[in-house]
């Protein structure tokens, strides 16, 4: 199994939005960044991945699952670009704000500290655990 970080700004997709998809899930489309992409096309069914809210919030707020894999992105009328589906799994009871990961040295090389402009990043099993107990969850579901 991988981890993930999916970054969405909330007034475009946020994780009321992803919660109201249920079961189905949503594709992660919209995505114009080659590295972005190709990270999707790593994932797997079942591979976890945080939802974090960026611009003002900048904050890990739930987890979802991966249940499709890399296909083309409806949206990328050139058909570069691909999307995965994911699913809500569960909110987080305390979320894990951006400035306590960079205060954590257990995270100084976060993916998503060191290449904070990507929309999709992976993250280490050890980096999952740590951020899991920062937001008091479990890191397996």
């Amino acid at each position: 199994m991988a981890y993930w970080l999916f970054k969405s700004e909330p007034g475009t997709w946020s994780w009321e939005d992803q919660v109201k998809k249920g079961k189905e899930g949503e594709g992660w489309d919209g995505v114009r960044n080659y590295q972005a992409n190709n990270n999707m096309k790593k994932m797997k069914i079942g591979d976890l991945g945080f939802f974090y809210h960026s611009v003002k919030e900048k904050q890990i707020i739930g987890i979802v699952k991966v249940i499709g894999e890399h296909r083309p992105d409806p949206t990328d009328k050139k058909g570069i670009f691909g999307m995965v589906v994911i699913e809500a799994v569960k909110e987080l009871e305390k979320y894990v704000h951006l400035s306590e990961m960079k205060s954590n040295p257990k995270l100084s090389d976060l993916a998503l500290i060191k290449q904070a402009r990507l929309s999709v990043v992976p993250i280490t099993e050890n980096h999952w655990k740590e951020i899991c107990l920062m937001a008091e969850t479990e890191s397996k579901f």
